[in-house]
């Protein structure tokens, strides 16, 4: 079985913690970075992954930065992303999804709900 990566980016290295403890029990290698610009460096330099979670409000470059970003460069096409963010208003989750976000989830969030957009995308198993 190849191995699954994903990259959480978020600025709180605690919610970095929380979801790299859940993506590891979902049996996916997880990558870190601060804000959306030491993401896109990464990915530049080729840590490529499969999917990222991608928190909203960062400093330097922030989520939808990042997204439109990465949905810009034919190299990471493949890529899903996956906002997790505190923003709740319909039209921040439009936004999001219209540059290019596959999935969004609000925080606070369950283990089981993101287990269950990572099955939506492809790169995880449902919770049970």
């Amino acid at each position: 079985m190849s191995n699954r990566r994903a990259m959480v980016i978020d600025d709180s290295r605690a919610m970095r913690g929380i979801l790299r403890r859940m993506l590891v029990e979902a049996g996916l290698e997880v990558i870190e970075a601060a804000n959306g610009r030491e993401a896109l460096d990464r990915l530049h330099a080729g840590e490529l992954c499969d999917v990222a979670l991608v928190d909203w409000n960062m400093p330097e470059m922030n989520g939808l930065e990042f997204v439109m970003a990465v949905r810009a460069d034919p190299r990471f096409t493949a890529m899903r992303l996956m906002m997790v963010t505190t923003e709740t208003e319909m039209h921040q989750v439009m936004r999001a999804l219209e540059a290019g976000a596959d999935e969004y989830v609000m925080k606070p969030f369950t283990v089981d709900v993101v287990r269950d957009k990572l099955a939506i995308l492809g790169v995880g198993e449902p919770s049970a």
